[in-house]
């Protein structure tokens, strides 16, 4: 079983993971944003790192699914190789951050990943206003999120809402994350679980 969390920057991903995994007992498998080597160069000067960004998030998402069909265990994933070519390399693209020549060739790169791999069983989609993004950015306190501009926030949040509109690749659940804090309400989490249980019941 492969269930994929998606969702903006700051919208909860890593937390719904880590509760999920603990939940049900399955293995997360976490972003690994600690230890990203071009994360905070492309903060700092998005042009000029979008492609190099982009390149590494890909292969990285495309390892973690080769991973997860080998292990054959029930896992719990922290973002899906769809948001990097469906959202941040078209964002980046369109606000002139990254060339079409990268851009074109990005997407030829990711259409035979897609190619040889199969979609989660369940994708979560984390909807959440900007507000709230950024507020929960801010708390995190992440240095290198500190420069994260709004119109490129906000970018993203209007391709998410497009992609997810159009996702017809399996099951999808989509959690309102302004209305269920389910890190501080147990209720909340209780209320997302409950969704998760009657959308797999019908896996089998």
């Amino acid at each position: 079983m492969h269930i994929a969390v998606a969702g903006n920057i700051g919208s909860g991903k890593t937390t719904l993971t880590r509760l999920l995994a603990k939940n049900y007992g399955w293995k997360p498998k976490y972003e690994d944003v600690d230890y990203n080597p071009y994360l905070s160069d492309f903060y700092n000067d998005m042009q000029r790192w979008s492609f190099n960004l982009q390149i590494y998030f890909l292969n990285r998402r495309f390892k973690d699914i080769v991973e997860i069909a080998k292990a054959g265990e029930h896992v719990i994933q922290d973002r899906t190789i769809y948001e990097d070519a469906c959202i941040f390399a078209p964002n980046l693209h369109s606000m002139g951050l990254m060339t079409t020549r990268d851009f074109e060739n990005y997407k030829s790169l990711f259409s035979l990943m897609l190619s040889l791999v199969k979609p989660p069983d369940l994708l979560i989609y984390l909807k959440s206003s900007i507000p709230n993004l950024v507020s929960q950015i801010q708390k995190r306190g992440r240095e290198y999120e500190s420069g994260i501009r709004l119109d490129y926030l906000k970018g993203l949040n209007d391709r998410y809402e497009e992609w997810i509109s159009g996702y017809k690749d399996g099951k999808l659940l989509i959690v309102n994350v302004d209305e269920l804090k389910f890190e501080e309400n147990p209720k909340d989490l209780s209320t997302i679980i409950d969704n998760i249980d009657a959308q797999l019941n019908g896996l089998f």
